[in-house]
């Protein structure tokens, strides 16, 4: 288990596998021998780091992945299709209608503001200005659904429907590299080896992807913020640690003897700090009424 505070951007996993962004947004460049894939969008702020890194890499990306259509998956996708205007966006089933809603754009244009003002605090600056609208999926975008493919020359993308965490949550399988992207499958992982869990449409459908993806048996899991797990130790504690997270959160939530509000507020003031500062208040209060409403249906 490697956090990628120590690192330089870009690096590589495998051969094939590069790692581009920076620690808060991570971003997979897949590189088969006809067509390569990059998945993950992030938002507006990191755009220009990752195209002037696939510059640097003389790459143009195929196809352009969605890994799910909450703020820091999709806000850079409006200036990644207009750099690479010939590439394929490739989405789960149920992110169009979720963009589509009318409380959507302006939830992402509000929190695209808010992380752009927080990057450039920590030092990563960039010309371009936060959104000012939401961003839309368009006829062309090419959803995948479960066990759907894409073949990209000697590498195979297999989709696959993570429920639990967001509509339209795709995780991807690449057999050859024994590889596996789970964008927030896992949580949202934290520098002080944490995973935040966020099973914000289903806590059964969430522990269950947890589930189904470690029976893959990956090499590899590449989350979308902060660190990826590789080898046989580190993957098997990457899951247990997701799975123990996400049960002691229900556990609280269940047992707790105070009101709504206060069980909220304790979440909020155990979680919302380091890489989780860089979400709005507001945004994060948000996903802890998820959590206990979520916690309460199962």
């Amino acid at each position: 288990m490697k956090t990628n505070k120590q690192r330089c951007y870009p690096f590589f996993v495998h051969d094939r596998l590069q790692v581009l962004g920076h620690p808060f947004f991570h971003f997979y460049l897949i590189r088969g021998e006809n067509a390569t894939a990059l998945i993950e969008m992030g938002v507006s702020a990191t755009a220009d780091t990752v195209i002037g890194q696939l510059a640097a890499l003389n790459i143009r990306p195929d196809y352009l992945i969605i890994g799910h259509p909450h703020v820091d998956h999709i806000n850079g996708l409006p200036a990644m299709r207009e750099a690479f205007p010939e590439a394929c966006v490739v989405a789960g089933a149920g992110a169009t209608e979720f963009l589509a809603h009318p409380r959507t754009g302006p939830s992402l244009v509000h929190d695209d503001h808010f992380m752009t003002a927080f990057l450039k605090d920590q030092g990563i600056v960039n010309s371009r200005p936060p959104l000012t609208t939401g961003p839309l999926l368009d006829d062309d975008t090419l959803i995948k659904g479960e066990g759907e493919v894409i073949d990209l020359g000697g590498l195979t993308l297999e989709f696959i429907v993570a429920k639990g965490h967001a509509p339209g949550n795709l995780a991807v399988h690449i057999p050859q590299l024994r590889a596996l992207t789970v964008s927030d499958s896992l949580g949202y992982y934290l520098k002080c080896h944490r995973f935040f869990p966020i099973y914000f449409t289903g806590y059964a459908d969430y522990m269950e992807t947890i589930d189904r993806l470690e029976s893959l048996r990956p090499h590899i899991v590449a989350p979308a913020h902060q660190a990826f797990f590789q080898g046989g130790d580190n993957i098997v504690k990457a899951f247990a640690l997701a799975r123990q997270e996400a049960e002691a959160m229900k556990k609280m939530i269940l047992v707790h003897p105070g009101g709504d509000d206060r069980i909220i507020e304790e979440i909020f003031a155990e979680f919302y700090r380091d890489e989780l500062l860089i979400y709005s208040r507001e945004n994060i209060i948000g996903c802890c009424r998820l959590l206990l409403r979520r916690s309460r249906e199962a």
